[in-house]
C-alpha cells in the first residue's frame, strides 16, 4: 500500500517517566500469562466437556441430542423472526445449520440463563429511576433546542426525547489531542475537586498514569472529597491484579469492578463497560478514547504511537456524566440508586458562556435501542459537504455501510481514518476488507502510519460533531455499554475536523490498485466478515 512519511513529531516526553513507563515486571507479565491461560483452559475444557457429552454414545446423550436437533428447527424459525441484527441472524443462523445439536444448545445455554435477565431487569429499574434526574432547569426547552441545532434539530430531539439526554448550552467544550495534550488538563481539573471525583474506565493499567491520578485521588479522600473509582473486568483483567479492588480502598478510594468475569459461558460476559468517563463536582467531565494506562499518553509504545482523543466539558451538560456514571455505579457496587447532591447552582457571572449545544449521551446493550448507531446513521445522513470518521476498528452491518456510500455516492466528501498498526490482527484484516466497498462508492479511506489511531470521531459539514467512546464495529454499537457527546456550533468542532485534516497529512491513502493485490488476505477477510459480530 501507498505510504506518505509523517510529518508530525510526538510531543515531548519526559525521558524518566517514559523509562518508567517501559518497564515490565518479569514476576506481573509470569502472572499475567498464568492467568490467561488458566482463563483459556476452563472455557476449553468447557467446550471439550459439551462437546463429548452430546457426542458420546449413551441413552441420556442420545435424547438430548434428538431433542436439541428438534429445538434447533423451531430456533432457526425464531431467529428468522427475531428482531435482531442481519449480522448477528446470519452467523447463528449459520452456526445452527452447520451444527445443528452443538450450535442450539451454544445459543441456548448463552441466551436464557436466567442472570442476564436478572441483569437486564435490574438496569432497567435504574433507567426508570434515574431517568428524571438528568432534566435540570439548565437543559434548553424544544425551541431553544431547534435554534441551536438548526438542521441538525432531529439528531438532537432523538436524543432528547425519546432517549432522555438534555441539551445545554452553557458549556465549554474542549478538544484535547492527543493524550499528552489531554493528561496535564486532567490532573489539573482532579485538583480542584471539592464534593466529588467520579471515574469509570475500560482499561486500567499500574503505570506513571495510573499512580500520578491515584495520588490526587488519595489526597482528595483525606480532603473529604468523595472519591469513587469502577474498572470493567474484562478490560483490565490482564492489565490489573486480582485484588486491585482493595488496594484502591485501602488507599480511601470506593472502588467497584463493573461485572466481574467468570470463565463460563453466559452472553453477559459480552456485555462490557467500555465507557471512559470522569466527573469532577458535576461541573467538569471528560470522555473520549483515553483509558487510564501509559500507552494512551505515550509513556510506553505498545502500537507504534498512540493517536487519541479526549473532550473536557465544563458547566450544565457535565451533570449528565454524573448521572451515567452512577447508573453503572448503582448496577456494578449493588447500591440504590442515589445523587450526591442536586445539580450545581451557578450564579450567572459564573458560568460558561454560551458556544453552540452540548448534549452528553450514553448507550446501553440491556436495551433495543443502539443509540450510538443512531447517533452516527444521522450524522451522516444529514452531511450535505463533508463527512469525517476516525475509528480504531471499522465492522459495521449493512445499515450503516449503506448510509456512508450512500453519502459519498450523493456528492458528500466521506473520508476515513483507520491504523495503520494494528492491535488486533484478525479485527485489522476484517476493517481492511471494507476499504475497496468502500473506495469504489468514493469514500476516501486513510490508514494513519504512526502508530495507532484510537479517536472515535465523527464531523459533519464543519457545524455538528460526535466524540466518545463508540468504535465504529459491533461490539461497541451493540454489545457494550458505552457514551458520546453531541456537539453543534461550538467551537470545539472545529477544533475537531482541524485534528482530523491533521491526521490525514500523516496517514496513506489507501487506493483501489492497494485493495485489488494479495488475493488471499482478501479472501481471509471477507471469509472473517461473516464473524465480525462475535470479535
Amino acid at each position: 500500500m501507498s505510504r506518505k512519511k509523517a510529518n508530525t513529531a510526538p510531543p515531548g516526553r519526559e525521558s524518566a517517566e517514559r523509562e518508567s513507563g517501559i518497564k515490565r515486571k518479569h514476576g506481573w507479565f509470569r502472572w499475567f500469562l498464568f492467568r490467561r491461560m488458566a482463563v483459556a483452559a476452563i472455557i476449553i475444557l468447557q467446550v471439550a466437556f459439551f462437546a463429548y457429552f452430546l457426542s458420546v454414545d449413551t441413552l441420556v446423550s442420545r435424547i438430548l441430542s434428538v431433542i436439541i436437533s428438534v429445538l434447533s428447527i423451531f430456533l432457526a424459525i425464531y431467529l428468522i423472526n427475531k428482531n435482531m441484527k442481519p449480522a448477528y441472524r446470519v452467523i447463528w443462523l449459520v452456526t445452527i445449520l452447520a451444527f445443528p445439536v452443538l450450535g442450539a444448545f451454544f445459543y441456548l445455554l448463552l441466551h436464557l440463563l436466567p442472570n442476564k435477565h436478572w441483569v437486564m431487569k435490574r438496569y432497567a429499574a435504574i433507567a426508570r429511576e434515574s431517568r428524571p434526574t438528568f432534566q435540570t432547569p439548565a437543559a434548553l426547552s424544544a425551541e431553544e433546542r431547534s435554534a441551536f441545532f438548526g438542521r441538525w434539530g432531529k439528531s438532537a430531539s432523538y436524543l432528547s426525547d425519546f432517549a432522555g439526554f438534555p441539551a445545554y448550552s452553557h458549556t465549554k467544550s474542549e478538544y484535547l489531542s492527543p493524550g499528552e495534550v489531554f493528561f496535564p488538563r486532567f490532573l489539573e481539573d482532579l485538583e480542584k475537586a471539592e464534593k466529588y471525583i467520579y471515574m469509570e474506565y475500560f482499561i486500567v493499567e499500574e503505570g506513571v498514569m495510573t499512580e500520578k491520578v491515584l495520588d490526587v485521588l488519595e489526597r482528595k479522600v483525606k480532603a473529604g472529597v468523595d472519591v469513587r473509582f469502577m474498572y470493567d473486568d474484562i478490560g483490565s483483567l490482564m492489565t490489573l491484579p486480582k485484588n486491585y479492588v482493595e488496594i484502591l480502598r485501602r488507599r480511601g478510594i470506593r472502588a467497584a469492578v463493573f461485572s466481574r468475569f467468570i470463565p463460563v459461558f453466559t452472553s453477559i460476559q459480552n456485555n462490557r463497560d467500555h465507557r471512559k468517563i470522569t466527573v469532577i463536582d458535576g461541573k467538569i467531565a471528560y470522555t473520549g478514547g483515553l483509558n487510564i494506562a501509559d500507552e494512551y499518553i505515550n509513556l510506553y509504545e505498545k502500537h507504534g504511537y498512540w493517536k487519541d482523543a479526549a473532550l473536557r466539558v465544563e458547566g450544565d451538560a457535565a451533570w449528565s456524566f454524573t448521572v451515567m456514571f452512577l447508573q453503572l455505579w448503582s448496577l456494578a457496587a449493588g447500591e440504590a440508586f442515589s445523587l450526591p447532591q442536586k445539580p450545581p447552582a451557578l450564579p450567572p457571572e459564573q458560568r460558561p458562556a454560551a458556544d453552540g449545544a452540548v448534549l452528553p449521551y450514553a448507550d446501553s446493550p440491556l436495551d433495543s435501542e443502539t443509540v450510538g448507531e443512531h447517533v452516527y446513521t444521522q450524522l451522516i445522513a444529514g452531511a450535505n459537504r463533508t463527512l469525517y470518521a476516525t475509528t480504531p476498528y471499522f465492522m459495521v452491518d449493512d445499515g450503516l455501510l449503506s448510509a456512508l456510500k450512500l453519502a459519498a455516492k450523493s456528492g458528500v466528501d466521506v473520508r476515513l481514518i483507520t491504523p495503520r498498526v494494528w492491535d488486533k490482527f484478525f479485527v485489522h484484516v476484517i476493517t481492511r476488507s471494507y476499504y475497496r466497498e468502500l473506495i469504489e462508492a468514493g469514500i476516501r479511506v486513510y490508514e494513519y502510519t504512526p502508530g495507532f489511531m484510537h479517536a472515535k470521531t465523527m464531523v459533519a459539514d464543519g457545524e455538528i460533531a460526535a466524540v466518545g467512546t463508540i468504535n465504529m464495529d459491533f461490539r461497541s454499537l451493540y454489545l457494550h455499554f458505552e457514551d458520546g457527546v453531541l456537539l453543534s456550533g461550538t467551537s470545539s468542532v472545529g477544533k475537531i475536523e482541524e485534528d482530523f485534516l491533521r491526521s490525514m497529512e500523516d496517514s496513506s491513502e489507501i487506493t483501489l490498485q492497494d485493495v485489488k493485490n494479495n488475493l488471499f488476505m482478501r479472501l481471509l477477510g471477507n471469509l472473517l466478515r461473516l464473524f465480525a459480530p462475535l470479535l
